[in-house]
């Protein structure tokens, strides 16, 4: 299996997971039509990761309405998500699907793996509807991520799909200025 990496295609996987009071089996090829956000913690029942899943559903649907889907990833099973998801206040409001990695395949398909803990990173990968990685953000254990930053990452990378020619500069917001390199702006900038 490939490391997952920016430009090239996200690895295959076919996994289960909880979404919605069901379980359903989600395939690297389903997840493609659309723009995609995998976001990779370490295991369910602890600390820092109720938050960040809990961000991310509070942005939820803004992101739908970019036709972005979420999918959260740990090691743990479909079966341990939906529990998780009953029991927590944080995880009650997660509305997007939460798929189980229990052999670790798609932890390690992305490189995330720390394999003594046999749990992910915390991971983030954006790709766009072809299935191609445009946004790869890792963090160590301890430090959380925003999901208001990877929204303004989500509408940068349309924005520049959208836009041949044009880049977005750095803490670009939609609206803002973008550039068009050319000779014009060497040393202008």
């Amino acid at each position: 299996m490939n490391m997952a990496k920016i430009n090239q295609m996200i690895p295959e996987f076919t996994a289960e997971a909880f979404h919605n009071g069901e379980f359903k089996t989600i395939t690297s090829d389903s997840v493609k039509g659309k723009w995609s956000i995998f976001l990779f913690y370490p295991a369910d029942f602890t600390f820092v990761c109720p938050t960040e899943l809990e961000d991310m559903a509070k942005i939820y649907n803004e992101l739908q309405a970019l036709d972005v889907e979420v999918y959260a990833v740990s090691t743990d099973s479909h079966f341990v998500h939906k529990a998780w998801h009953e029991t927590s206040d944080a995880i009650s409001k997660v509305n997007y699907p939460m798929i189980g990695d229990p052999t670790g395949r798609i932890t390690r398909g992305f490189d995330i793996m720390i394999e003594e803990a046999g749990q992910a990173l915390r991971g983030t990968f954006l790709a766009n509807p072809e299935g191609i990685i445009k946004v790869a953000e890792i963090h160590d254990l301890g430090i959380g991520r925003s999901a208001k930053d990877m929204l303004r990452k989500v509408k940068a990378a349309q924005y520049v799909a959208n836009h041949d020619g044009e880049v977005c500069p750095a803490a670009w917001e939609e609206g803002e200025k973008t550039l068009t390199p050319s000779l014009d702006l060497v040393g202008k900038i």
